[in-house]
């Protein structure tokens, strides 16, 4: 699926984000520890110098349907990766689980395109926080989305 790559531990508070120091992803980072992330992407994320946050992939044949074109359930997963990154600001260090996850598919997606997710918190407070965004392959429109999350203790 990935090359190997150099990594380097990136926050203090969480030693699962590691910043990718070589390859196509060097500085971006991504969470190494989190298994399913891993297989089903991997995904990867920064922050660009105007703050926003934007998560990524390259699509591989592994991500792929039998009709050739990319699997909705793998759009929907990367979008619910893509919220809590989007939702970073609003974390504010803690964890969170998704409470509601809605997409609309609005085109296909093909191997070897850049899949990236951008957005925007529309609302946080307490312990609740409304993500929406938009997946873009090689910048055109994919999967417009909307989620929820609920901050959580760690146990």
């Amino acid at each position: 699926m990935s090359e190997e790559i150099g990594t380097v531990d990136r926050a203090e508070h969480d030693n699962r984000l590691h910043e990718i120091t070589t390859g196509e992803w060097a500085g971006w980072s991504t969470w190494k520890n989190d298994a399913f992330e891993q297989r089903a992407g991997p995904f990867y994320e920064r922050t660009e110098a105007d703050g926003t946050r934007v998560s990524a992939f390259r699509a591989g044949a592994e991500h792929m349907n039998g009709g050739g074109a990319m699997h909705g359930g793998l759009l929907m997963t990367f979008a619910d990766s893509a919220l809590f990154t989007i939702a970073q600001p609003a974390l504010d260090g803690s964890f969170g689980v998704t409470m509601n996850l809605a997409g609309d598919f609005l085109d296909a997606a093909f191997v070897g395109e850049m899949m990236e997710a951008r957005g925007e918190i529309t609302r946080a407070g307490g312990k609740t926080i409304y993500v929406r965004g938009i997946v873009t392959a090689d910048e055109r429109p994919v999967l417009s989305f909307t989620g929820i999350i609920r901050k959580i203790r760690r146990r």
